[in-house]
């Protein structure tokens, strides 16, 4: 008698709990309210680009272009070396620093944070790149 009554109070739990899954499984798969017409979509955030994100596209892998953080306001980098690694995604860089559009340093230095995001190319730059002359490389006969 008491395994009778045992498995009467199973079964009653197992279809309670079936009742509140579907509940729970009807609930979430229900259609979300529309938004009302007077607001607007928020525009979605954009992931901003390491510096190997952001030269990926550009010629020689932005060999000679400028390239600075997005809050940096006077200071920027010419690529003249780059040391990826094998994703392409991560590296090193090496550069000539630019401070208010002037060269600050002589030699290329290592830059700073190139993994870290918030990189973008200056479009000037590209300008200066492209005119710069071509080496005419002597032939030897």
């Amino acid at each position: 008698m008491a395994a009778a009554m045992n498995s009467a109070v199973a079964k009653r739990a197992i279809g309670i709990l079936r009742q509140s899954f579907n509940l729970v499984r009807t609930l979430s798969t229900s259609v979300a309210p529309a938004t009302s017409a007077s607001e607007p979509e928020k525009p979605k955030r954009r992931k901003k680009k390491n510096l190997f994100e952001v030269t990926q596209f550009l010629p020689n892998w932005g060999i000679g272009y400028k390239v600075a953080k997005t809050h940096w306001s006077d200071v920027a980098y010419q690529i003249t070396k780059i040391n990826l690694y094998k994703d392409g995604r991560h590296g090193k860089a090496w550069g000539i620093r630019y401070k208010a559009g002037l060269q600050a340093a002589e030699s290329p230095t290592r830059i700073s944070g190139v993994n870290k995001r918030g990189w973008k190319y200056l479009k000037e730059s590209q300008k200066k790149a492209k005119e710069l002359p071509k080496l005419e490389v002597p032939s030897l006969a």
